[in-house]
């Protein structure tokens, strides 16, 4: 007689333990929101035990700082900031980097962008991210413009538009026309800061 083992009883070695955990707690958090979300369900997502999730995180609030520090690193990492802006050449590559980032992490990019803001334990940890992308948008744009409101207007609503539009092409998007989404979005940045800016931009 062949006998199955369950995911529970399947050792794993830690880190990838965690990621699994990471992982099937982002797409919880994602569907049901941080409050409706117990640590059993995150649990039964995974196929293991409360226990074993509670071995790797103690809390709720843990496991969800788990999840959004995954894309955090994954950004710091792909946007390392640098004391000169990235050379105009290399520009078109940012949109790639953003959707290589949230296709590695769909659940937890979403989350990190739509639903962070709106729950008091993690919204600092938002207006922190946000106020950084900003801060890397800002250093591209200030060479078209010299008035800093107008340029701050313009980098929060170029890092809005990017992240959102990400969004929606995880929700509803084919993989297979990645290609084509990018150059649509890269072509309507540049479509926004030419009109915005005129030649210069």
């Amino acid at each position: 007689m062949v006998t199955t083992r369950s995911h529970a009883a399947v050792r794993m070695p830690r880190a990838a333990r965690r990621e699994q955990l990471v992982r099937a707690a982002a797409a919880a958090f994602l569907a049901n929101g941080y409050e409706k979300t117990s640590m059993d369900e995150v649990a039964k997502a995974a196929g293991v035990t409360r226990l074993i999730v509670y071995r790797i995180f103690e809390s709720k609030e843990q496991l969800y700082l788990a999840v959004i520090a995954a894309v955090l690193d994954d950004l710091a990492e792909q946007f390392e900031l640098g004391p000169n802006p990235m050379p105009v050449e290399e520009r078109a590559s940012i949109t790639a980097m953003l959707l290589g980032i949230a296709r590695r992490h769909p659940d937890g990019f979403r989350l990190l962008w739509r639903h962070t803001s709106n729950q008091p334990e993690f919204h600092e940890l938002f207006v922190l991210f946000k106020g950084e992308a900003t801060e890397y948008a800002v250093g591209l744009i200030k060479e078209i413009s010299t008035n800093p409101l107008i340029v701050r207007w313009a980098a929060e609503s170029v890092v809005s538009h990017l992240y959102e539009s990400i969004c929606l092409w995880l929700d509803n998007g084919d993989p297979t026309l990645d290609d084509e989404f990018l150059r649509m979005l890269a072509d309507g940045v540049r479509a926004m800061l030419l009109a915005w800016f005129g030649d210069s931009g």
